[in-house]
């Protein structure tokens, strides 16, 4: 009966796409003095494993490696700082991937349950008058 559940298991892993596409759009081209950040909300995931985030030409953005997270619970949410040259007008594509020792597959949707992206201005406020 083992050999069958791991037979099943290994059919479904194969015929998975090795990563998720996800493409964003920016509420606007990014600005002088603005940056991009990927906000990816990751649901439960299996002990030890993590998500690695890559451009579609196979450059490495980042690794979400959850630690310490109580089986069952949801692993919260992460930062990935978007280079300025990965973004094309208002869009940005990313593949993310489910590592798992030497497995590699796309994550489920309860898995990595949401991707958005957060522009900041990295503009410093005025410094204020010294008060007297």
């Amino acid at each position: 009966m083992r050999a069958v559940a791991a037979f099943a298991l290994f059919s479904f892993l194969a015929q998975s796409p090795a990563a998720r596409t996800v493409t964003l759009t920016l509420p606007h081209a990014l600005r002088a003095g603005e940056t991009a950040t990927l906000l990816v909300s990751v649901g439960v995931i299996p002990k030890g494993a993590r998500i690695e985030v890559t451009t579609s030409s196979g450059r490495h953005l980042g690794t979400i490696s959850p630690y310490g997270i109580r089986a069952g619970r949801e692993a919260g949410t992460y930062t990935v700082p978007l280079p300025r040259d990965v973004i094309t007008g208002r869009r940005v594509c990313v593949l993310l991937s489910l590592a798992f020792g030497d497995t590699r597959r796309a994550p489920a949707e309860r898995e990595v349950r949401r991707v958005r992206v957060k522009i900041t201005s990295s503009a410093r406020p005025a410094s204020s008058p010294a008060a007297s």
